[in-house]
């Protein structure tokens, strides 16, 4: 905790206390480093799901944990229907929009969580099946934007990545303290626990959570270059204009397509506001529209419109690009905005 408050972290901040191990350890570690640094202690969020019958009974329980260890507990509760698939996914935006609307309300900035090693581990896994790139399979980091861009102000904290969830339990397991196992983490319905099922057949081959972790921080430190080298293609390809982005394609293309790859979807970020890239088929696409200089009927991707400037902003030359804010559509015209690419 103190580098990360010595890296920017926000202080006081809440900490998310699911009732699982890992969460539990971090709201006990979190409360005793408070109290010696002489900082406040941070206020415990657990949310209530409601997807299984003793949910409730378990939060308040987290709460008096929270209360016999001196902070303050809070149950926020996920009402109103459930979806019938992707409940994985919807459960976790659910979360952290409470988690984050909570925060808000009380003027706070942050939240610790409770991710260990073995969730860095499992995290590569699971996207690495998914067939995620570089940024994807990248580590997660101890400090790092809140999970949704309605709440980009927020940040999101993770204390105990270092540590091994074995090393965890055991502490709990010295102070004596329980946690609940949330059936969920053991229902096959749910990838995440098809993972941690086999995992002793991973460790087999060598893939031990050690291991696929620091293959994940290796990644990070690749991305953390890669990022360096776009903002430095930035620097001579693109000018901002106001809201607006002026580009240079012939320097975009230039570059090594990773890069301009990236660089481009760095421009569309900003212009959108989005702080999520673009689907990488819809990005490509765009990308290679661009360097072939077929821009007269102009494009969309990712709420913004690309096409060419007009010749008072062509700095560039003839062939300067602009990606501008997307228009609202009109009522009743509404479409994929997305992904629509002039043939």
């Amino acid at each position: 905790m103190d580098e990360l408050v010595a890296a920017g972290a926000p202080w006081p901040c809440g900490v998310a206390v699911s009732g699982g191990g890992d969460s539990v350890a971090l709201m006990y570690l979190l409360a005793g480093w408070a109290k010696r640094r002489r900082r406040r202690p941070p206020p415990v969020l657990t949310v209530d799901h409601g997807l299984r019958a003793g949910s409730d009974r378990e939060s308040r329980e987290v709460v008096r944990w929270a209360r016999k260890s001196g902070l303050e507990g809070h149950v926020l509760r996920w009402s109103g229907p459930k979806p019938g698939s992707d409940l994985e996914a919807a459960a976790r935006d659910a979360r952290y929009r409470l988690i984050g609307a909570w925060l808000k309300r009380q003027g706070l900035r942050g939240v610790c969580v409770g991710h260990t090693r073995d969730d860095q581990a499992e995290t590569f896994l699971l996207r690495l099946a998914r067939g995620s790139g570089l940024d994807g399979l990248a580590a997660m980091r101890p400090l790092s934007a809140f999970p949704l861009e309605d709440f980009s102000d927020l940040v999101l904290m993770r204390p105990l990545l270092s540590l091994e969830r074995g090393a965890v339990r055991d502490h709990l397991q010295r102070l004596d303290q329980r946690w609940f196992d949330d059936p969920m983490n053991s229902d096959a319905r749910f990838s995440r626990a098809r993972l941690r099922t086999h995992w002793g057949v991973l460790e087999g081959l060598g893939l031990t959570a050690a291991r696929v972790a620091a293959a994940a921080s290796h990644l990070s430190r690749a991305r953390e270059a890669l990022d360096a080298v776009t903002i430095a293609v930035l620097a001579r390809a693109c000018r901002l204009d106001g809201k607006t982005a002026l580009v240079d394609p012939a320097a975009l293309a230039a570059a090594p397509r990773e890069i301009g790859l990236r660089a481009l979807a760095r421009m569309l970020m900003t212009v959108s506001g989005h702080r999520y890239r673009p689907r990488f088929e819809r990005l490509e696409r765009v990308f290679d529209w661009l360097g072939h200089g077929n821009v007269a009927q102009g494009c969309t991707l990712h709420g913004c419109h690309i096409g060419r400037a007009p010749k008072a902003q062509a700095i560039f030359g003839a062939e300067t690009v602009l990606i501008a804010p997307e228009k609202p559509r009109r009522p009743g015209k509404m479409g994929k905005i997305d992904s629509t690419v002039a043939k």
